[in-house]
């Protein structure tokens, strides 16, 4: 072996060794922001057959430190359709802002949950049904000459405070294989992935991939009418990533190549705030938090909402990233 061809097979060995050590394990939850609880329990379980797994007061200087919101009381649910959960936070105290005014599907804060449904058509009439605020048409079907997701069909939605949602049919084989098991009754069946708009796809890769260990699942180009139906825009063209960790939903990154004009993440948003969502992440074992960032961790007491430890970053467009150490069990 020369010296030249030594040392890239060493390099290759040293990287593929520092991504086998980061610590993410799998995604845990997607949380969002909501102005009513309450009401917004109501929505996500008569709506669309999620269960309430627990509900939660918070306070305290930990959870101050892990959401960057003093002084903080909340009211936090935890939900659960199929094995994927959603959480849903009320800030009692300070209460944040509502979502900037004429949000679109490519402006850099949008977030949605993606709700795979074994029948798009009663799913659908479940939604007008109960009137629920559209952002799509209707459900679209992507056209077949798209190799990658040909004959999926998806419709956008809004939930109570405008946080938008996706209803995701998948044809057989396409999506997880887990999709094309039997449903039986269930309509309604879980959370295939998160997806976050992003500006610049490589850049975002850099940090789900290369930091935190995430693997690429998939890709995809999306234009043309039913996309623009789907989304609401026109012109559009997405570049579509698709990422996964061990275990829980993936993470879907949309880089609008066109049109380019969505707006950035708020500079100023915080964790009260109904425009912020988190994904939170679990560390594996033996992975430590403090091999991502530097600086203090959160230690809830009592290991509130099944944390032990935690921490926040904010990707390149300042998305919402809560990595966790989940606490031990009994």
């Amino acid at each position: 072996m020369t010296r030249l061809a030594a040392l890239v097979a060493a390099l290759l060995c040293a990287a593929a060794a520092a991504a086998a050590a980061l610590p993410v394990a799998a995604v845990d939850a997607v949380t969002l922001t909501v102005g009513d609880l309450a009401r917004s329990r109501a929505f996500y379980t008569e709506v669309l057959d999620f269960r309430v797994e627990r509900e939660d007061e918070i306070t305290g200087a930990a959870w101050e430190h892990l959401r960057g919101v003093a002084p903080l009381r909340m009211r936090v649910a935890r939900l659960r359709l199929g094995d994927e959960h959603l959480e849903l936070a009320q800030y009692l105290t300070p209460p944040g802002r509502p979502t900037p005014a004429g949000a679109r599907s490519n402006d850099r804060w949008f977030q949605h949950a993606a709700i795979v449904v074994s029948d798009m058509d009663r799913a659908y009439a479940r939604l007008r049904a109960h009137g629920v605020a559209a952002i799509s048409r209707r459900p679209q079907r992507l056209p077949d000459w798209n190799r990658d997701a040909g004959g999926i069909r998806a419709f956008y939605f809004r939930d109570p405070d405008g946080h938008p949602l996706e209803l995701i049919w998948f044809p057989p084989g396409k999506g997880d294989a887990r999709w094309q098991t039997p449903a039986g009754e269930a309509v309604f069946r879980g959370i295939d992935h998160t997806a976050i708009a992003v500006a610049d796809t490589d850049a975002s890769l850099a940090f789900y991939r290369d930091r935190l260990g995430f693997r690429v699942a998939g890709h995809s180009l999306n234009s043309g009418a039913e996309q623009d139906a789907l989304n609401g825009l026109r012109g559009s063209r997405v570049r579509i990533t698709g990422l996964r960790a061990g275990s829980g939903p993936g993470i879907e990154l949309l880089e609008y190549l066109a049109p380019r004009d969505g707006r950035p993440y708020p500079a100023d948003a915080r964790a009260n705030d109904l425009v912020w969502w988190a994904t939170r992440l679990v560390v594996g074992a033996g992975g430590r938090l403090e091999q991502l960032a530097a600086g203090p961790v959160a230690d809830p007491p009592d290991d509130e909402l099944g944390i032990d430890r935690g921490l926040t970053l904010r990707d390149p467009d300042g998305h919402a990233v809560e990595i966790v150490e989940p606490a031990p069990h009994p």
